[in-house]
């Protein structure tokens, strides 16, 4: 097997299994009478899974690595899950039991069976450099992200990303010819190239979609509009190249709040005059409204205020003016912190006998001249 930092974390080696589920039933036994589930959960490279049906009824656990039918010929992975875990994963990801597209497991892999694995993962690394160099000599508008060898070494399959359609045919006829083998080209999304390999946020930590995130969703620029964020697009996007997923997260929490806000294009008339909003704050539930004319002076109001002069408004009623309903801004007070142990002292950690060294050093220079 690949090995990895073997600290079950998800470091992007591939030998960490990302995209790896816990399966809480292993210590259960099965009631008396039933059978085992027949399909189990099969990881390849980058987190790519497949269901296969155990034919063989073979005495499977999760880290097995086992030999799957593949055309052509056969593909190594390491079981990911087994048991009535994978009976709800197949339901959620709406795979049918009859399906005959599921394949099946031949054997548990021999050491035959991994090392001719490993020789040919070994070899992605070298022929994804050299495929970008013939796609870049023939021109094509494509880039070739990452290189998947089957598990027998039979056949590689090319992954790349591209906005325009791509021909390739004289593409593959190189590959085949200067790598010897079987060729597969497979394009993915942007999101999906990210996925596969990996990296590390703006926020820190390693990228949702390659360590649990397993559905793309669309992310529109309204999503950041309703969180009130700047349309940076440096910001906003991604690794991808896309808006970041993590944008829609908490937007269902906006959306809700939004509702009791009033509608931002909504003026109000007033006596003294006509104002505008310039600003929401949805934390603290306030917005500020400023007269046409007078756009440098704002006034807070709370949104039960702003619904109420609204409500006035509707009924053909002015209210005299803003000040009235207007909230005074409050400054917020600093708790008191009382230094007693010198922690906020910037020359805390620095070496306090200095002196002390220097009168050292002087009585060992003028002990020579005694003895002299």
């Amino acid at each position: 097997m690949p090995k990895g930092c073997k600290n079950n974390g998800t470091c992007g080696t591939d030998g960490c299994n990302k995209l790896s589920v816990f399966d809480w039933l292993s210590n259960m036994a099965l009631p008396d009478g039933m059978a085992p589930f027949e399909f189990v959960e099969v990881r390849f490279k980058n987190g790519r899974k497949h269901f296969y049906r155990n034919t063989e009824n073979l005495s499977l656990s999760m880290g097995d690595v086992v030999a799957t039918e593949a055309t052509p010929g056969h593909d190594v992975g390491v079981v990911s899950l087994v048991g009535e875990l994978v009976r709800v994963q197949m339901k959620k990801k709406k795979v049918r039991q009859d399906s005959n597209e599921i394949l099946k497991i031949y054997r548990k892999a021999s050491q035959k069976d991994i090392d001719v694995w490993q020789q040919a993962r070994e070899r992605e690394e070298s022929i994804r450099g050299r495929a970008r160099e013939i796609a870049i000599r023939l021109n094509l508008k494509m880039k070739i992200s990452d290189v998947e060898f089957q598990g027998d070494g039979s056949k590689a399959t090319f992954y790349y990303t591209a906005e325009e359609r791509v021909d390739f045919r004289q593409l593959i006829k190189e590959f085949a010819r200067e790598f010897n083998t079987r060729i597969e080209m497979r394009q993915i999304g942007f999101r999906q190239e990210a996925a596969r390999l990996g990296g590390i946020g703006s926020c820190g930590r390693e990228l949702c979609c390659s360590t649990w995130l397993t559905d793309f969703r669309s992310v529109n620029t309204s999503a950041a509009r309703y969180q009130q964020l700047s349309l940076n697009p440096q910001k906003l996007a991604g690794q991808c190249g896309k808006l970041k997923c993590c944008l829609n997260y908490e937007l269902d929490t906006y959306l809700d709040a939004l509702k009791s806000f009033p509608k931002t294009d909504v003026k109000l008339q007033t006596e003294k005059g006509v104002a505008v909003c310039q600003k929401i704050d949805i934390f603290k539930g306030l917005l500020w409204y400023a007269y046409e004319g007078e756009w440098s002076t704002w006034h807070a109001l709370e949104v039960s205020q702003a619904n109420a002069i609204i409500a006035a408004n509707a009924k053909k009623e002015k209210v005299s003016s803003l000040e009235e309903f207007a909230i005074s801004p409050t400054t917020e007070s600093k708790p008191e912190f009382n230094d007693g142990v010198g922690q906020d002292s910037l020359t805390r950690f620095d070496k306090k006998n200095s002196g002390k060294k220097k009168k050292k050093s002087k009585k060992r220079k003028r002990k020579p001249q005694k003895n002299e």
